[in-house]
């Protein structure tokens, strides 16, 4: 994104305490000074006290911290007064959390993206890009079926704006490495008991880094027409080589596949196929019906159609971070947040 893209803009972010949050806050602040306003919106008053310490006002004085939850349209309404961008982040993610809270979950994912829809909309808000998992692919889970619902709202949401010139975009990606709640952190801590539990040897994921993950986000903010859902090519790891990676010499239990746990992740299903298109760095999944003209989007894009049958899954990926690419990742932007080094074997 050329950096005069953001020059006087406004942008909030949801969710703006979160791993995601954090590493967006800082990619802006450092690369985009000009900006005119960027307000970190969350319901963790603790967590912003805590942000505010890393980057006061006083330093940053176009930060702005707002307490507040997406399910209060109200509040979100106001927070999005004078916002031209806006980067939904918030949500209900751990799985196990959300099967047995499920209403809970359903009034923050899908209601709370309803809202941010609405606000959008009451207000002059130009672009909104919401992230979603590769658990909203296919789902089986809850978490996975909110954000499933929560994509198709955004995406939908490009047919209600009438002549508003607001764009609304989708990313979707997997693991963020290091993100609070993920396996890595996880692992990391457990290290020091001398057991790490496996839920299954087969498992694996797709892996993206913080600063990609940011990446992903900036450009669709960049280069969305609306309706999109933008989908990185990144590699898988197997769950027993970050075990490896992590603790050789730790005892490696299996434990089993937790309630709606999938043994492979998928980005994008078979049936998704007939509106897939290859980019180059991303894959995106078209609207079925866009309010543009794809031939146009194609010629702009050199926009290449995946084959009908095409799925995008952690298990037949042509790209693997292996044991050492692992630790090498986790030395490097993970372990040292959690002072625990990695012994190199």
């Amino acid at each position: 994104m050329n950096n005069n893209n953001l020059t006087g803009k406004s942008i909030l972010i949801t969710g703006g305490t979160g791993s995601l949050g954090k590493a967006l806050t800082k990619y802006i602040l450092t690369n985009h000074p000009d900006i005119k306003r960027l307000v970190i919106y969350s319901r963790d008053e603790q967590k912003q006290f805590q942000m505010a310490q890393e980057y006061p006002e006083s330093e940053y004085p176009c930060i702005r911290y707002f307490i507040g939850d997406v399910r209060d349209y109200e509040r979100l309404k106001r927070a999005f007064s004078g916002i031209d961008y806006v980067i939904h982040a918030a949500a209900m993610k751990h799985v196990h959390i959300a099967e047995y809270n499920p209403d809970e979950c359903v009034k923050t994912n899908i209601g709370g993206a309803e809202n941010v829809i609405r606000a959008s909309l009451e207000t002059n808000v130009e672009r909104v890009v919401a992230l979603s998992t590769d658990k909203a692919c296919a789902p089986i889970n809850l978490y996975g079926a909110t954000k499933l619902t929560s994509d198709k709202l955004f995406i939908a949401a490009n047919n209600i704006k009438g002549d508003k010139k607001l764009k609304f975009s989708v990313v979707r990606y997997g693991n963020v490495m290091g993100s609070n709640g993920s396996v890595v952190p996880f692992f990391l801590k457990k290290k020091e008991e001398g057991v790490l539990p496996i839920t299954d040897p087969n498992m694996t994921r797709f892996n993206i880094s913080l600063a990609d993950g940011v990446q992903m986000v900036m450009n669709a903010l960049d280069i969305a027409w609306g309706g999109e859902l933008f989908v990185p090519k990144i590699p898988s790891y197997r769950i027993t080589d970050v075990a490896e990676a992590i603790g050789p010499e730790c005892v490696h239990k299996i434990v089993g596949i937790r309630p709606g746990e999938k043994v492979h992740e998928e980005m994008i299903a078979s049936s998704d196929s007939f509106t897939t298109y290859d980019l180059g760095k991303y894959y995106v999944i078209l609207p079925q019906v866009p309010s543009w003209d794809l031939q146009e989007y194609i010629k702009y894009f050199n926009a290449k159609k995946v084959q009908e049958g095409f799925n995008y899954s952690s298990g037949e990926n042509s790209e693997w971070l292996g044991v050492e690419k692992l630790r090498d990742l986790i030395q490097t932007h993970v372990d040292s947040t959690f002072n625990i080094s990695i012994e190199v074997v």
